[in-house]
């Protein structure tokens, strides 16, 4: 377009110019944008595991490698001859793969990622490689380069490592609309799973995380998307007022864990005296629990509302030919099992062709001096005369190579010194020649063999570097923690009836009980209304309040005894029942809702007591008998919405209460689940009987020693220490199998347990070093079977035992009987018999009372309203027959 001599454009044109929407440009830029952060920054290549920055420094590494440790500084600034960044980044990264153990070893601070602690700075800290790092990681035949990014320099596309290193270290990354986390996994067990694999298997495998812990697994789900890992720290007893945590869970360190600690004990849901972080060698977090406090619960609570449990979401995404892929750790690790195998073919398909290459240089060499083909050329000329001789005298030795012979196989035997010709010895070459033959063959043969080949050479991987890699993450089940039961009671529960509030807001008014802030309340009032509702600083839930309580969902054993009248029909009606589910806020109506009625009387008990009341007609009703005595064991539990019993048609006056009750119900099915160490009401793992009252649990420990607990859902029991663990009955005999370690002999010894003290071990066998239990039981007749030897004699003689026929029933402290005279070698426990023992247990089972109306319409002894026979009432229904009743 042209333009005036002043530089402005001709009057009557338009300017144009070419527009491009902005719109596009963003969509351009952000997708390289997104690329390149994918590709170059946070996400790894399958190949070899490592994100860009972290295979430069490996390549860096391997550049400096001369055996000897080189400073971390120097390091980073080798490395950012091929990595476009700064400093600060490449220094992170080194310090986070020498953290990890495998591939870097270290010299000097490196931090701690137990404590959170950094390490020093790059000009303090040294690294060099790994041997296992050398043997895996590196070999410059098989890998594939590329141009540096300024192009004065060679850099791996991705390293040829020969291990699944990507899910063994892990990985974690964040890029532009997506991001990877990968879990580490155990070195040994990758192994044997790609070994597994390469047999046709199909191998599990599952996180290991280097700070230990415990993780259940079941919602894994192979890494992927939508998986979670629930990974707890290791907390034990140290004493009953004492808890420590002994591992920490993965992605948190000591320092995280003692804030969350703190932080909950200050909101009340945990009560303890004192953190202390004692962590050296070994992770050790001393709480002082406040007094009073449960270890069990606290334990429990310490997994709902701090940072000793976690719940990870894995992320599986891997770079595969430059592009993104979201797959399952099973099947990176045939990808990487896979491509060992295709390296090793590459690696052996090397070595073969170098071997063929020397043996053809070898024999070129024994025949070039044998046949003296070098005296041929001394008249020659010309170079090319000399190349034409020697080409000429290895004529008729040429079918036997594999291979043409070119020029420059008979430059290099013109190469050969006058003093190595001299010197030649033909023995010496032939059994050169013999061993690259047997060489070659075995390479032959591992190529026709590869799969064999490559088991081999997993199985020198885990022989050389094996030791010391076991598993440190305990696999294990976890049980579901009711926040609940377990939420210290930080508040106090007040009620101000007459007006309808509860709430801990309330301190002016009744003090109802010790509560949490994150507790339900349960409110029945006079007019026969029910609801619950989430504790707050004030809530009002109607007036004339009868019971306030906290609610526990699911409760079976908690049962409300009510007496109330019918407004509809004037009877008063009774019944028993529970409330197990409910939608907090909504009123129920626990009567047949008849506008007017209302509660004549009601109780709340804990463990379904039933307790006898005394009832009291009014003085103007017409029946015979005025008051009289009422069993609420003569009823059954029903759900709420029952309409109950009949107790009188006549107007009551009052009831009151005669004597107490006790439980009506059957005792309580109790089992013990050993995948989680819990006690349970829903049939996991092994019956250990019904439970009422006062009863107690009985725990035999490996260690020898003993412990009553009682049979609260909250106990934790440590599986793998104990030897069993039943309902304890004082009737039963414990037969035990020791070995003194003082005394160096087998002693059988057979006690009652006579302490009644809860929750405190006592030791039943010897506490010299070396003692140990091998038999406990409660088993009537217990057999078992020793091998033993004579004398000086190696003969052995195996024999069976009953332990009752050794000694009778001593004192739990006593040192027993010799088990044999003889020299005893190993003892086996056979089995026994069940004892019988008096069950004591009293279950109620509570029967209708009888139908006795008279026909003169006179009251007897007791309400004729309160049976179960068919007689019909006005209504239709019969009399003492439970109504249900749809609200």
């Amino acid at each position: 377009m042209e333009e005036s001599d002043n530089g402005q454009h001709p009057e009557g044109e338009d300017i144009i110019h070419d527009v491009l929407p902005v719109s596009g440009m963003y969509q351009n830029w952000f997708l390289d944008y997104a690329s390149y952060v994918i590709l170059e920054r946070a996400v790894p290549a399958i190949e070899d595991g490592f994100k860009p920055v972290q295979r430069r420094i490996m390549h860096a590494l391997k550049e400096m490698d001369d055996g000897r440790f080189n400073k971390v500084a120097n390091v980073i600034g080798s490395t950012m001859q091929y990595h476009p960044h700064g400093d600060a980044s490449i220094g992170d990264a080194i310090v986070n793969i020498g953290q990890k153990d495998l591939l870097i070893e270290t010299q000097g601070n490196w931090g701690d990622i137990r404590t959170g602690d950094s390490a020093a700075a790059p000009r303090y800290i040294e690294a060099r490689l790994s041997k296992f790092a050398l043997d895996v990681v590196y070999n410059p035949q098989t890998t594939d380069w590329q141009l540096s990014y300024d192009g004065r320099k060679k850099e791996p596309v991705t390293l040829p490592v020969k291990f699944p290193l990507v899910i063994a270290q892990g990985v974690e990354g964040i890029a532009v609309g997506l991001s990877t986390k990968i879990l580490p996994h155990n070195f040994c067990e990758l192994i044997k799973a790609s070994i597994d694999i390469l047999k046709g298997k199909k191998p599990k495998i599952f996180p290991d995380f280097p700070t230990g812990g415990t993780a259940d697994f079941s919602e894994y789900n192979q890494g992927l998307r939508g998986g979670k890992v629930k990974v707890r720290a290791r907390i034990e007893e140290y004493d009953k007022k004492t808890l420590v945590v002994k591992d920490i869970p993965f992605a948190t360190t000591t320092t995280s864990v003692i804030d969350s600690i703190i932080k909950a004990n200050d909101k009340g849901k945990i009560k303890i005296k004192q953190v202390v972080d004692n962590t050296a060698k070994d992770v050790e977090i001393l709480i002082s629990l406040a007094p009073g406090q449960s270890p069990d619960i606290t334990i429990d609570a310490l997994y709902a509302f701090t940072d000793c449990e976690v719940s990870i979401s894995p992320n599986a995404c891997v770079i595969i030919d430059e592009k993104p892929h979201f797959m399952p750790v099973n099947e990176i690790l045939k990808i990487n099992t896979d491509q060992t195998v295709t390296l090793l073919t590459r690696e052996l398909e090397i070595k073969r062709h170098e071997l063929m290459e020397k043996i053809l240089f070898s024999s070129l060499e024994r025949i070039f001096i044998e046949n003296r083909i070098y005296r041929d050329i001394e008249e020659c000329e010309t170079w090319e005369a000399v190349i034409e001789t020697i080409d000429k005298g290895l004529d008729p030795f040429k079918p036997q190579f594999y291979r043409e012979i070119t020029e420059e196989d008979i430059i290099r035997l013109t190469e050969i010194k006058i003093k190595r010709i001299s010197r030649f010895d033909s023995f010496k070459a032939d059994e050169l020649l013999k061993r690259l033959e047997e060489e070659l063959k075995q390479t032959e043969y591992n190529l026709a063999h590869i799969t064999e080949f490559a088991i081999n050479y997993f199985t020198n991987l885990l022989e050389k570097y094996g030791k010391g890699r076991e598993r440190k993450t305990i696999i294990k089940s976890f049980d579901s923690i009711d926040t609940t039961i377990v939420a210290a009671n930080n508040q106090k529960l007040y009620a101000n009836r007459a007006d309808g509030f509860v709430g801990y807001g309330l301190k002016k008014d009744e003090f109802v009980c010790e509560c949490s802030d994150i507790d339900d309340i349960i409110v029945i009032r006079q007019d026969g209304k029910m609801m619950v509702s989430r504790i707050a600083n004030k809530v009002f839930m109607g007036k004339d309040i009868l019971y306030v309580g906290v609610w526990k969902k699911g409760d079976e054993r908690m049962t409300f005894n009510l007496i109330y009248l019918d407004a509809k029909t004037g009877r008063s009606m009774v019944k028993r029942f529970n409330v197990t589910a409910i939608t907090r806020d909504k009123e129920y109506d626990l009567t047949k809702g008849a506008k007017g009625s209302k509660v004549h009387y009601l109780t709340a008990n804990p463990n379904g007591e039933a307790e006898v009341v005394t009832v009291k007609l009014t003085a103007g009703a017409s029946a015979r008998k005025k008051v009289f005595d009422f069993d609420f064991a003569e009823i059954d539990i029903k759900g709420r919405g029952a309409g109950g019993n009949i107790l009188t048609r006549y107007p009551l006056r009052k009831v009151e209460l005669k004597t107490e009750g006790v439980s009506t119900l059957s005792g309580l099915d109790i089992w013990y689940d050993d995948s989680v160490g819990r006690l349970n009401k829903d049939g996991r793992g092994q019956f250990i009987g019904k439970f009422n009252g006062e009863d107690k649990i009985l725990v035999l420990y490996k260690e020898g020693s003993y412990e009553l607990t009682s049979y609260e859902m909250t106990n934790r029991y440590e599986h793998q220490k104990i030897a069993g663990i039943e309902r304890f009955s004082p009737e039963k005999v414990v037969s035990a199998v020791h070995y003194d370690g003082e005394n160096k002999n087998y002693y059988v010894k057979r006690f009652s347990i006579e302490t009644t003290t809860i929750d405190k071990r006592f030791g039943f066998i010897s506490e010299s070093p070396g003692s140990k239990l091998l038999v406990a039981t409660t088993l009537s007749k217990a057999t078992v079977a020793i091998d033993y030897t004579k004398g000086k004699s190696k003969e052995k003689f195996t024999e069976e035992l009953i332990l009752d026929d050794l000694i009778d029933v001593k004192g739990w402290k006593a040192l027993g009987n010799k088990l044999s005279v003889h020299n005893v070698k190993k003892v086996n426990f056979i089995g026994g018999e069940e004892p019988i023992v008096e069950d004591k247990t009293v279950v109620t089972s509570p029967e209708a009372p009888d139908d006795a109306e008279a026909a003169s319409g006179e009251q007897k002894d007791k309400a004729a309203d309160n049976s179960s026979t068919d007689t019909k009432e006005d209504n239709g229904y019969g009399a003492g027959q439970t109504i249900e009743l749809d609200f």
